[in-house]
């Protein structure tokens, strides 16, 4: 019903940058917010940054804060990114995740995932 297909990964050295992208789409897409998930080797999936659709306000979890921009353009039902200072520990499987908007709040879509490798 809704695809999330993200784009923009890959390898990079430890301090330099990386600009994933989220296109979204499918009938009648609509959505509350739009986000970014990663996991890490070893570890659980987790939270990295969420905007709301209708005025962009943002949330970020700590380890990312004042490293990692989110943002979106309405228009082409894109959410992105912007990953600065990478360190290696960024290193991980990257997932986009969108609500259903009035007609699905609680559900949950999710992308196919994205590497991103940072080396030291």
């Amino acid at each position: 019903q809704v695809q999330l297909v993200e784009s923009g990964g890959g390898l990079v050295q430890a301090g330099g940058s990386l600009r994933l992208s989220c296109e979204a789409s499918g009938r009648a897409f609509s959505s509350y917010h739009m986000g970014w998930f990663r996991q890490r080797p070893g570890k659980e999936r987790e939270f990295i940054a969420s905007i709301r659709w209708s005025g962009g306000a943002t949330n970020y979890t700590d380890s990312v804060k004042g490293r990692f921009t989110i943002s979106r353009d309405i228009r082409k039902n894109t959410v992105y990114l912007q990953m600065n200072s990478l360190k290696p520990e960024d290193t991980a499987v990257y997932y986009c995740e969108t609500d259903g908007g009035p007609w699905g709040p609680t559900v949950r879509y999710w992308g196919q995932g994205i590497q991103v490798t940072v080396s030291s």
